[in-house]
């Protein structure tokens, strides 16, 4: 599904150019879970950013279902991340004015939904993330795990065949952050292929696989069970 080939990034600062990302290679299967691991400033934010179809690299080949997606233009990136890349981050970007159902439904609005399709959709995610009882509170009625979980609800509605999650429970307490990795490892029993970037080797660890990044230098890891 994702092939990354000698990946090289690095970007401007002031007259310097600083190096961030250093032959990178990382494949990644359909159905896999597999974790980032690094400290801050190793680059697997910018991994993520051109994993995500955020970012394109300087040299070297991304191939993304058979396609090579570095030589796409911006709109053809945009419609890729719009079909195919769900989303989740560390702080929640929830719409605070929406209820829990229309931050799960407002991204379906781009799609070409029935109004009961994008119903079934968003009671149906809200249901699998445990939330379907407070689908009309507000995120400021919700806790910080809540509000993650309808997050992940919004990802989920638009069905996209990659998850990425940017340090997902960075902002969570244990407990809460617990049941975020629940779910994912739930979703990915399910078959669903997702990427977790992480400082936190604990969350790393709850994987099927892990690579690190040190230093702009991705090595991988002996594959998990």
């Amino acid at each position: 599904m994702i092939k990354l080939k000698h990946i090289y990034k690095s970007y401007s600062l002031g007259d310097e150019q600083v190096a961030v990302l250093h032959d990178i290679n990382l494949h990644v299967k359909p159905k896999e879970f597999v974790s980032i691991l690094g400290p801050s400033g190793s680059g697997k934010s910018t991994l993520m950013n051109i994993i995500g179809c955020l970012d394109i690299p300087d040299s070297g080949d991304y191939i993304l279902d058979g396609e090579y997606v570095d030589s796409c233009t911006e709109n053809e990136l945009s419609e890729i991340r719009g079909k195919k890349i769900g989303f989740i981050f560390q702080q929640f970007n929830l719409l605070s004015e929406l209820t829990a159902y229309e931050n799960v439904e407002m991204p379906l609005l781009y799609h070409k939904l029935s109004p009961s399709e994008r119903r079934e959709r968003v009671e149906r995610t809200l249901t699998q993330v445990g939330l379907i009882d407070r689908m009309k509170h507000r995120p400021t009625q919700l806790s910080g795990g809540q509000q993650q979980r309808v997050a992940i609800a919004r990802v989920l509605a638009a069905e996209p065949s990659i998850i990425l999650a940017d340090e997902p429970t960075g902002n969570l307490d244990s407990s809460s952050g617990a049941e975020i990795m629940e779910i994912l490892k739930e979703l990915h029993k399910a078959g669903n292929t997702i990427i977790l970037i992480t400082h936190d080797k604990n969350i790393a660890d709850q994987a099927q696989r892990k690579v690190y990044v040190h230093d702009g230098i991705l090595t991988e890891s002996e594959e998990r069970t």
